[in-house]
This record gives structure tokens, sequence and C-alpha cells, in this order.
């Protein structure tokens, strides 16, 4: 039996249509993040969210530097953060009220994150710039505040599909495996600048009445992007290359070199020892429960215990 390959992203072009993409496979790498942290399932399948998105749009970066995708609201689930690093790490925690999230009767994406913003950030090292894009959440997904933030920070027509769920095992591993998928695509014609964006009503100036025409390459490949189910995105058996023939095989689909993911974490004893060591000793002795100092890290729920933080 073929094996097929998961835990990347595959870049890969629409050269009739000037359509260029992206299309992301999470298994065990999403699935060990989720798995340290035994979230509920409605958390659980935002932060597999938040990877895979994290995951295709980072992966873009020229360099080796860090994006950031990182909602704050005031849902339920009140903060997602997931990072990519070059190349090819991906980490991702959520904070959430409990009470809150089972008192939520609807499972809706939009009620569960609530009223806030979406930043992404793109961090190129310690002596660069930093750029951040920040979109507002209104109970939408995240599908939908990354295509706000697509339409106001890169003004390229952009299309995408995010997925996330479980997959039962069988046998004596019944757990619960988590998968992650997504797929975007973009409008880059060869003739030069991309296709116009649609405005919608409120974006037009008042008394305009401006028409705008959509390519007819993109609109084709928007909706077939917008065929995809979630089944999908997910399904192991279903190798990427196999997805975009299923989607675009009457133009022809350019696949690239895919970049591998892993899940990472930059937390150590030592490295915890150190931002400790930087709080004065009525604040360490304000920390200790009997006797010592206790650390969990936030990515990957590892907890560092001290007896002397001031060592």
């Amino acid at each position: 039996m073929t094996e097929i390959a998961d835990d990347l992203v595959l870049p890969f072009e629409i050269k009739p249509l000037g359509i260029r993409g992206r299309l992301v496979r999470l298994g065990a790498t999403v699935n060990e993040i989720l798995r340290v942290h035994d979230y509920p399932p409605a958390v659980s399948a935002l932060v597999a969210e938040a990877a895979a998105l994290t995951a295709m749009l980072g992966s873009a970066l020229k360099f080796d530097g860090k994006f950031i995708l990182q909602t704050k609201s005031d849902g339920p689930i009140d903060m997602i953060v997931a990072d990519y690093h070059g190349p090819g790490q991906v980490r991702a925690y959520a904070h959430f009220d409990r009470t809150a999230l089972e008192s939520e009767p609807e499972r809706n994406e939009g009620l569960l994150l609530g009223i806030g913003h979406l930043a992404m950030t793109v961090d190129q090292g310690p002596d660069m710039e930093r750029y951040q894009g920040i979109v507002p959440l209104a109970r939408t997904t995240l599908a939908e505040a990354a295509h706000a933030y697509f339409a106001q920070s890169e003004q390229i027509p952009t299309r995408l599909r995010v997925a996330a769920g479980p997959l039962m095992g069988r046998g004596r591993d019944a757990r619960a495996n988590w998968r992650a998928g997504a797929i975007m695509v973009q409008h880059l014609p060869r003739q030069g600048g991309p296709s116009p964006m649609r405005l919608s009503s409120g974006d037009a100036p008042q008394g305009s009445e401006e028409v705008v025409t959509e390519h007819d390459d993109w609109v084709k490949a928007r909706a077939l992007l917008d065929t995809v189910e979630d089944h999908e995105l997910l399904d192991p058996t279903l190798s990427p290359e196999e997805l975009l023939y299923r989607l675009y095989h009457e133009d022809g689909v350019t696949v690239y070199p895919a970049t591998s993911i892993s899940r990472y974490c930059t937390c150590s004893r030592e490295r915890i020892g150190e931002i400790l060591k930087q709080f004065s000793a009525t604040e360490i002795a304000d920390m200790r429960e009997d006797g010592r100092i206790s650390v969990t890290c936030e990515f990957c729920s590892t907890v560092y215990e001290f007896d002397d933080a001031r060592a």
C-alpha cells in the first residue's frame, strides 16, 4: 500500500488560471499539540484550525522568521495563540472559560470566539521590524477573519477553507486522533496585478455605484474551491495531490516541494530559571507554594519545579 504524505504544506499553481495556492494536512503534529492539553472538543477544534492556518500562512515566509496568529475576544474561548517558526515548526494553545463553554448551548465557532480581534504578526528577528495586521472578530469564524485580513492587508483575491476534527482509533488505542486541513487559492494573473477586489456595499464611497467585475479565471478557481468538503481536507487516505487533481484537473495543477510540519516548543528548565531570576526576592516569595515554585508551559504543558529560583 502506498504511504500517503501527512504533516505538510504543499504549494501548488494552476498556471492557466493565474492561481497559486497552498494545501495543509496535519495529522500527528496537531494530535500531539492537543493531546498534551486534554481540551474539550470545541476548544480542540479551534486550536487545530488555528494551527493549520498558521502553518499555511507561515510557510509562505521567504525567511526563517516567525508567523504568529492570536485571537483576543470576549467569548468562552477568549484567546488562541499559534505560531510558526521556519522551517516547518508549529505550536498552539488556547485559554477558555470552562463554565461559559459548558453553558453555551450552541457549538457555533463564531459564538465561541465572540467579539474581539485577530492579529497576525510577522517577526523577522530581533534586529528587524515586526509587521502586524489586525482584523475584528465579530462572532465570525477564523476562516472569515482570515479572509478579512487578506482583503485589508494584502488586497489579493483570496479564498480559503479550513477544517478540523477527530478520527476515532480502533482496538487498544480508542482515543480520538485529531486532524486538521486547510487550502487556499490566490489570483495573480500573469498580465500584471491581481484581480480587482469585490467591494461590499459598505466599502464603496457614499453615492458611488461602481461595479467591480471579477476575472473569470478567479471566479472559476474560487467556485471550485468552495466545493471542497471537510472530510476531504481531513481524510488520511486521500493524498493532497489527489485532492488537487479532483479540484483542478481540467486546467492542470503544478505542485512544488512540500514543507514538512512538526510540533515544537522553546521552553526549557534553563530558560525558565533565567526568567525567574529577573523577579525580586519578594515576588519570588509570593510565588512559592509549600516551599517550591511551579511553572507550567502554556504550549506543551510541561511542568517545571524549582526549590531555589534565585540560585
